[in-house]
């Protein structure tokens, strides 16, 4: 029992620090919700769907090794590849929609005219009609585009530190250690994100909402490529 509650302590520590120290858990949940005006609800719903899907992934790989008794270290050699191949998916995903963000700011563009009494008009050629039309299509692109990011990303910690050791004691401790490591990867995910959201709710950014979309795309770039060049 004893073993147990050690590797059950284990297993949430190594998932809040697991969550914590990478960036790409929340940072694009923060950054499209107030680029795309999510509502918390809705923000909470992609959160947890992206969050259960990215634990699944490698839940289903380690129960799939326990029971072909496949060796460890042919499971975490496929959980490199498709950490390579998530990072590569969120790097090209975060390019793609900040060149939509500008797209977004050039369309948006504020003009200023002269009126017939000489006064200086300033409005914007918006296309929020064409904006509102697509919101909902663009809403899927980018859920499906996050999904995919996360559902490819491992859970690096859960298969070798976790769920083969438990795997040796009995069938309570391998599922015990597995959902509380999902639970707390995913709280912490939703709980970051959270925070991340109130924290920019409290910065005065109007002037920079033309550039939304693209200052989101940027932050969702810059932190694939900091996945990707550091040991995060």
């Amino acid at each position: 029992m004893t073993e147990t509650f050690i590797l059950l302590g284990t297993s949430i520590t190594l998932a809040l620090f697991h969550t914590l120290i990478g960036v790409d858990h929340y940072v694009p949940f923060i950054a499209l919700s107030k680029s795309n005006n999510w509502t918390i609800r809705k923000t909470i719903y992609i959160v947890l769907v992206c969050g259960v899907g990215h634990v699944l992934g490698s839940v289903f790989l380690g129960f799939i090794g326990i029971m072909l008794s496949a060796g460890v270290t042919s499971l975490v050699d496929i959980e490199d590849i498709r950490g390579v191949v998530a990072t590569y998916v969120l790097i090209g995903f975060g390019l793609i929609y900040t060149l939509y963000g500008i797209r977004c700011a050039v369309k948006n563009k504020t003009h200023t005219h002269i009126g017939h009494d000489g006064q200086t008009i300033v409005h914007s050629h918006s296309h929020n009609s064409e904006e509102h039309e697509h919101k909902t299509k663009k809403t899927g692109n980018v859920f499906w585009g996050l999904f995919i990011f996360f559902v490819l990303g491992p859970c690096e910690p859960l298969i070798p530190l976790l769920m083969y050791p438990a795997a040796t004691m009995n069938i309570f401790t391998l599922v015990l250690v597995t959902v509380s490591f999902s639970v707390f990867t995913i709280g912490t995910m939703l709980i970051m994100t959270l925070l991340g959201i109130k924290g920019f709710q409290l910065l005065k950014a109007e002037k920079l909402e033309r550039y939304a979309h693209a200052l989101a795309g940027s932050a969702i770039l810059v932190c694939g490529i900091s996945v990707l060049l550091l040991p995060i």
